[in-house]
């Protein structure tokens, strides 16, 4: 089957083409909508620029194809062959890409975010400035990956083989490295904000210059780290190890030491004497210092909440937020309430952010349900911003009626 033949017999409405032969193709530009090419042979095909939009391509070969710019959004990419497959610059945002070969694959600048990268192997591609976020990377292989300047905030990354990647200046905000080994891992200029790192080894790692602001670093091995000029401005390092550790111009504000107490920075004789006025009071910053309160005495957490938290500072009430999307300014998923509550956690993230705030600074929730029916699926949704050891005071309760008649409604508070 040649190019010509394929697009005649597509825009006749044909849809299916197993196992085609298609190597060498020249589909450039073409609009392919949901094709189906399951196990077909693409290998050396120009697709750059295609729309393969909710295309199935499982267990499809396509190593050395052209695929620049393609729109793979939602596409079925599942056990599939792209090694050495240009890919930058392409939309594969919710792509399943599970168990594929992506070795030596070029994604610089490719989109992919949402998309669902278990197991999948992406050993020595390139992945540059890519965007990653919530990405679910469950045991891929990332060793001698390019990730410098990658957007992996609030991507799943349990199991994943880092060995030899190169992640400088890579977004990580978020993350979930509890429990992982990134002994020697060179990690300059990282954001790692807000990142879980409780019990990670971090021993001898290159921190240097590193954002660990808010980060959970409670029992980490930090021995031998370098953490010069980083920043752990309210990170918690409650039980850390940290014997040999460089901290040269690191920033340690309101940080939560090793030995529990908060860190204050030295001030001067002068700054300690300074009279108090009404202008130098109104400009003092209370730090935001959090506490969990766990209780055998009453019923234990058995979701993604603790019993009580105990924070001081400024407080932030955020109010209840449904499935409004600004783009329409309507509600979306009118009959989806796991998509409805992506949009509503959606819209609380974005008025925590111009608030300076993160998921970490909530400490009380409400959700609000029309069907009690409903809370797993929320609770599923809802577990994916917080963690289970830190995350916030819940209330939870199913009404007569909501606006404009959702299915779900949360608020939130915050201390920052």
């Amino acid at each position: 089957m040649d190019a010509k033949e394929l697009l005649e017999k597509y825009a006749k409405g044909e849809r299916k083409f197993p196992n085609a032969k298609l190597s060498g193709v020249d589909l450039k530009g073409a609009n392919l909508i949901g094709i189906d090419l399951q196990s077909a042979d693409l290998t050396g095909a120009d697709l750059s620029g295609t729309n393969l939009t909710n295309a199935i391509f499982y267990a499809v070969n396509l190593s050395r194809a052209s695929l620049t710019s393609a729109n793979m959004s939602g596409i079925r990419c599942d056990s599939a062959n792209l090694s050495l497959a240009e890919l930058n610059g392409a939309n594969l945002s919710k792509a399943n890409l599970s168990s594929s070969n992506l070795t030596n694959a070029n994604l610089d600048k490719a989109n992919l975010s949402g998309a669902n990268l278990t197991a999948t192997n992406l050993s020595r591609a390139s992945l540059f400035q890519a965007d990653l976020n919530r990405a679910d990377l469950t045991n891929a292989n990332l060793t001698g990956a390019n990730l410098a300047q990658a957007d992996l905030t609030a991507t799943i990354l349990s199991g994943v083989q880092f060995l030899e990647a190169k992640l400088k200046a890579c977004k990580l905000r978020s993350v979930k490295f509890n429990n992982c080994n990134l002994s020697g891992m060179k990690l300059i200029d990282v954001d790692l904000s807000v990142a879980n790192l409780g019990e990670a080894n971090l021993k001898k790692a290159c921190l240097q210059g590193a954002n660990l602001e808010k980060s959970n670093l409670r029992g980490a091995n930090l021995m031998g780290a370098d953490l010069s000029r980083a920043s752990l401005k309210r990170a918690d390092l409650t039980d850390a190890r940290i014997y040999g550790w460089n901290i040269e111009n690191a920033d340690f504000t309101g940080a939560i030491m090793p030995d529990g107490e908060i860190y204050q920075p030295e001030t001067s004789d002068a700054e300690l004497y300074q009279p108090e006025t009404s202008e130098n009071l109104s400009q003092k910053v209370t730090s935001m210092t959090r506490k969990i309160i766990r209780t055998d005495k009453a019923p234990a957490p058995v979701g993604p909440y603790n019993q009580a938290i105990a924070a001081t500072g400024t407080m932030l009430f955020v109010a209840g937020q449904i499935a409004i999307d600004i783009r329409l300014n309507d509600i979306v998923y009118t009959d989806d309430v796991a998509k409805q509550t992506e949009q509503v956690m959606a819209n609380l993230e974005a008025i925590l952010t111009e608030a300076g705030a993160t998921w970490l600074d909530v400490v009380k929730t409400t959700v609000f349900l029309k069907d009690m029916n409903d809370f797993a699926a929320v609770n599923a949704v809802y577990a994916k911003y917080f963690d289970a050891e830190t995350a916030p005071a819940r209330a939870c309760v199913e009404v007569a009626r909501l606006p404009k008649d959702v299915l779900v409604e949360i608020d939130c508070i915050a201390v920052i």
